[in-house]
């Protein structure tokens, strides 16, 4: 395997030491670097990270969760200490998530699965197999969406259309490598991957992961993104989801995380970010952790809301927030008042450029959370 990815070795953003490191292999063979946090008892979490990212994008979840969780973290393939494969494809991302869940997990554990931008696109992937439906209690998405993604994207100041297209698809799909971590290299990705008030420390954390990734899998899987239809999958994750998405998302706008709410089975919640960017998990570290805890707590920890398909499809006939509820209590702009509680909470332990404040890069004051369905 390769060398550990470059990464920030100080701070809230640099990656703990596991508990233990192992190789998984997946269906076609490919071997996935993988590794587990925290107490092996505890309630286990399962993360999988975006394009260009690896294990070390997690680090202030991991840090927090493996106090009281099992946190399994995994290198795409391609990316992180996960050696490069020839396929790169949806099927293969899923069943690399499939490989980790059966390597990782007892037979019929259940976990919750936090996924973020295409680690979010491989649980949608994954949704209708019947080894992830086995393995999963609920799921998070964070800054994602299942279609047109290129032609979505706003890290080209033009108009929705041809031309910003292709612009788009030119710039994401680079074959080049970008180089040492410059003050240019973080302006440029703090631009088009964050929100504007994130602290720099959030951005050269970024930077530094991003910048890390091998130019051959982040232009294969760029190719990958820009064919991408995972509308079918949405359609498919019956478990219960929430959704996560920053207003100020220029890879993935908000667009796609309203057509995914629209289309889940069983929404458990929208939160819209204001001003955040593509990096919740970064931008947002703990809002981002407390969505998952709660999670865990609602379908892991308490009996009373079993996650089997059959349940999960009736109550999301009939809980609020559900999508097709009678009184229209689950349109994406009712405010989920558990979730403003939850960003409240965070904003207020400080403002933007201090570490370990929560978002970063709003004020309690500013941030509004939405719930929808």
């Amino acid at each position: 395997m390769s060398s550990r990815p470059t990464h920030v070795t100080a701070g809230p953003y640099a990656p703990p030491t596991p508990v233990r490191e192992l190789t998984v292999v997946s269906a076609d063979g490919a071997r996935l670097h993988a590794e587990v946090h925290g107490p092996k008892d505890a309630p286990p979490v399962v993360l999988a990270h975006g394009w260009s990212c690896s294990t070390a994008f997690w680090a202030a979840q991991i840090r927090d969760l493996a106090v009281d969780h099992r946190v399994i973290a995994y290198d795409q393939r391609g990316h992180g200490r996960s050696p490069a494969n020839p396929v790169c494809s949806p099927r293969a991302l899923a069943d690399d998530l499939e490989a980790v869940l059966d390597q990782t997990l007892a037979p019929g554990e259940r976990a919750v699965l936090a996924g973020h931008s295409m680690g979010a696109m491989t649980m949608l992937a994954a949704a209708a197999r019947p080894r992830f439906r086995e393995h999963t209690a609920a799921v998070l998405l964070c800054s994602t969406g299942s279609s047109r993604l290129v032609a979505e994207a706003r890290i080209v100041p033009l108009r929705a259309g041809r031309a910003r297209t292709w612009i788009t698809a030119r710039i994401l799909g680079v074959r080049a490598p970008l180089g040492p971590v410059t003050p240019v290299a973080r302006r440029i990705l703090k631009y088009a991957t964050m929100g504007a008030g994130s602290a720099p420390y959030m951005v050269d954390a970024c930077a530094r992961i991003v910048h890390a990734c091998p130019p051959g899998a982040r232009y294969a899987w760029s190719q990958v993104l820009a064919r991408l239809d995972l509308d079918d999958g949405v359609r498919e994750l019956t478990v219960p989801t929430a959704v996560i998405a920053g207003t100020a998302d220029r890879l993935t706008p908000p667009v796609h995380a309203r057509a995914v709410v629209a289309a889940l089975p069983h929404c458990v919640g929208l939160t819209e970010l204001p001003g955040l960017g593509h990096m919740t998990p970064v931008e947002a570290p703990e809002l981002v952790t407390g969505r998952i805890r709660d999670l865990v707590t609602t379908y892991l920890d308490d009996p009373a809301h079993p996650t089997d398909d059959t349940k999960s499809v009736k109550d999301a006939k009939g809980t609020k927030g559900a999508k097709g509820a009678k009184d229209g209590e689950g349109r994406a702009d009712m405010a989920n008042t558990a979730d403003v509680a939850d960003v409240a909470g965070v904003a207020d332990t400080g403002r933007a450029g201090t570490p370990g404040t929560g978002t970063g890069a709003v004020d309690g004051a500013d941030v509004h959370a939405k719930e929808g369905a």
